[in-house]
């Protein structure tokens, strides 16, 4: 089966919209760490707990303006974590601006047909997959220093009784990374491929 341009900029761009409609569900819930407290006096009584970047569900009832998965206090934490925590809430939520101006850009450059337009457009979705990478392993290094912190204070004991885990909000982030990527290696092959047409000798 033959590919053409065509083909290649409308799976580009079904796939920039998903990796959109992906990071701006995963920075409207609160799904990305989930942690499931056992009270040691009842072994099936479970205290379950799930926070997002912006805020913190505990049985039901929203907490907002939280900075972590744990606590409200701030004072209980180091500056690196806090700097990490702010550096999350900028990096995740730029890349998905920029990434609504990047489908602006790749449908005019599909339009155009321009390989140079074409090749612009998909460096833009890599810096975007590079924000996107960055925003989440810098939540991944946040959530464990947390952990560590929370150790810290409750002892070995303490953090026996509490389970935790990262959560689905998390893994879409990551599949909106991985589209990213994969929108702007299809816009690549389809400058390619402009560019190998509109090289080729037209016959008079």
């Amino acid at each position: 089966m033959k590919v053409t341009f065509g083909s290649l900029v409308v799976a580009a761009g079904v796939c920039g919209l998903l990796s959109f409609a992906f990071l701006a569900t995963a920075l409207g819930t609160e799904y990305w760490y989930i942690i499931i407290e056992i009270s040691p006096l009842n072994a099936s009584e479970d205290l379950s707990s799930n926070s997002g970047l912006w805020s913190i569900s505990e049985g039901g009832r929203m907490l907002v303006d939280s900075n972590d998965s744990f606590t409200a206090d701030y004072s209980k934490y180091s500056e690196t974590e806090l700097i990490l925590h702010s550096a999350i809430v900028v990096l995740l939520p730029l890349s998905l601006v920029l990434l609504l101006f990047g489908g602006i850009c790749g449908l005019v450059s599909s339009l155009a047909r321009s390989p140079v337009l074409l090749t612009r457009t998909a460096a833009y979705f890599f810096i975007c997959s590079l924000l996107t990478l960055c925003g989440v392993t810098l939540y991944i290094i946040y959530s464990h220093l947390a952990l560590a912190m929370t150790k810290w204070l409750v002892g070995p004991e303490g953090l026996s009784y509490i389970h935790t885990s990262f959560g689905w909000s998390l893994g879409l982030a990551w599949l909106s990374y991985g589209l990213e990527m994969i929108t702007g290696v299809l816009l690549l092959i389809a400058a390619r491929m402009a560019k190998l047409k509109h090289s080729s000798p037209t016959v008079a």
